[in-house]
């Protein structure tokens, strides 16, 4: 009788736990669900938004582009140009990179009601595994560093016009969420370790920073550690879906846009400035006129805007550098116009563009391209000042740990107010009249040239 009553136990206890195992598994997959949900409709506004903007260059040079997404993106050589702060954040890159296995796991152990299911993987797991609750340790300390810098220390390249008091309230939102995930990581470990210990089971992994948390909660039972493990496990998996959605509205969009930003770097030396294909083609037929009878005629295109008057003009590379922006002041931080105290931020430009694009965009695409609410990118966003006061010394696009390339909207903006709007400054426009009249910069005629030689000997020549 006292053996039937123990296998009625048993078989009521594994009973109870496959239902609160389906239980937790059709809540997992509905938060999972939603989460996918949410993250499609946000790429699905996305595209929509790249659809609008104007062709950049032909990709190419697949494996030039490999190579410099190891070095830039993964290597964060770029970032290093300020060694402390840039091995600071590389450490919190990396080891998002490793913690990011994890994650996929407990996908996996969500959805089919399994424990470490990785843990096939033997030393291998072992070694990413204590990686990553190494690395949940470091990026949760560097993360609380990174707070202070930004709330304490008052870093000059985190001010400016542009940085207005959302953007600062948004980073800080980011980084909470990035230590509430670290802190949720151990903890889930480290009562992991606790509750397999006092159950008796075998521990799957190896985690030296959990198993010395582990040790200051001696004495507790097997329910509260499994309450602390699944409470840690839920806040962990939920904490990174609503990163996941939070993610594309925020600053650290460059969590997920820095690969492939840098990976569709502009190849080409800094300082190359691209041409006008219309433009090019318009010069060939003036210095060659027969060219155009020696091509069969080409049907009318409608005419193109010359240069960037709105967010309609950019091309789809000038919007990704947008949504990549860490917005970090790098780029602002060693202009030479920003340094002389000009109005020009490398930063603000690219930040007004994603600001533009997310004001205009949606309503372009209910009620179509050619809809306008009289205001643009050029005039009402960035000021004709600001493009002048560029250099085109390219430090900006130099110093940018994601290959941005802030002078490439500056120099199409430049030409809309040149070409469309004959808006150049008055130093210009004086240069350009004597080209058109004199095919030179300068005042004087070409068969004036060589007025200056008269009166001189061959040997003062």
């Amino acid at each position: 009788m006292h053996n039937l009553n123990s296998c009625v136990l048993v078989l009521e206890f594994n009973s109870l736990f496959k239902l609160k195992l389906m239980i937790k598994q059709i809540f997992f997959a509905i938060s999972f669900l939603i989460t996918l949900g949410a993250f499609t409709y946000t790429t699905l506004k996305l595209i929509a938004l790249f659809k609008l903007t104007k062709p950049a260059f032909a990709v190419k040079d697949f494996g030039k582009r490999i190579a410099v997404t190891l070095k830039v993106a993964f290597g964060q050589t770029k970032i290093m140009r300020r060694p402390v702060i840039g091995f600071m954040h590389a450490l919190v890159w990396w080891g998002f990179l490793i913690i990011i296995i994890g994650s996929i796991e407990m996908v996996i152990d969500g959805l089919t009601g399994t424990e470490r299911v990785l843990g096939f993987l033997g030393v291998v797991y072992d070694i990413i595994f204590a990686s990553g609750d190494i690395f949940a340790l470091i990026i949760a300390i560097l993360i609380v560093a990174f707070l202070f810098r930004r709330i304490a220390m008052h870093v000059k390249r985190f001010s400016g016009v542009e940085m207005k008091y959302k953007s600062h309230v948004d980073a800080n939102i980011a980084l909470s969420i990035i230590l509430f995930l670290m802190i949720t990581l151990l903890g889930m470990n480290t009562f992991y370790l606790i509750e397999t210990s006092l159950v008796g089971h075998k521990i799957i992994g190896v985690y030296p920073i959990s198993q010395m948390f582990a040790g200051w909660f001696g004495g507790m039972s097997v329910s509260t550690a499994h309450f602390f493990h699944e409470a840690n496990w839920w806040g962990h998996i939920l904490g990174i879906f609503f990163f996941a959605n939070y993610l594309p509205y925020s600053k650290h969009f460059h969590v997920f846009m820095s690969v492939p930003n840098v990976f569709f770097s502009n190849l080409n030396p800094l300082g190359k400035m691209t041409n006008m294909e219309s433009i090019t083609k318009e010069v060939k037929l003036m210095l060659d006129p027969d060219a155009a009878f020696a091509e069969p005629a080409e049907e009318e295109e409608a005419v193109e805007r010359f240069g960037v008057k709105d967010i309609e003009d950019v091309t789809w590379k000038n919007y990704m550098d947008s949504l990549a922006c860490t917005q970090c002041g790098r780029c602002t931080s060693v202009c030479p116009a920003n340094l002389t105290g000009k109005l020009l931020s490398p930063r603000k430009i690219v930040m007004n563009v994603r600001e533009r694009m997310k004001e205009k965009g949606p309503k372009m695409i209910k009620n179509g391209i050619d809809w306008s609410d009289s205001k643009a990118l050029l005039g009402d966003y960035i000021t004709a000042e600001e493009l002048w006061a560029c250099t085109t010394c390219n430090a900006c696009a130099q110093e940018c740990p994601l290959n941005i390339n802030q002078p490439a909207i500056i120099l199409d903006m430049r030409r809309y107010l040149v070409m469309e709007e004959s808006a150049a400054p008055g130093e210009l426009n004086s240069i350009f009249s004597n080209i058109e009249n004199n095919g030179a910069p300068w005042q004087f005629a070409q068969d004036d040239r060589m007025l200056w030689t008269d009166g001189l000997t061959m040997n003062q020549v």
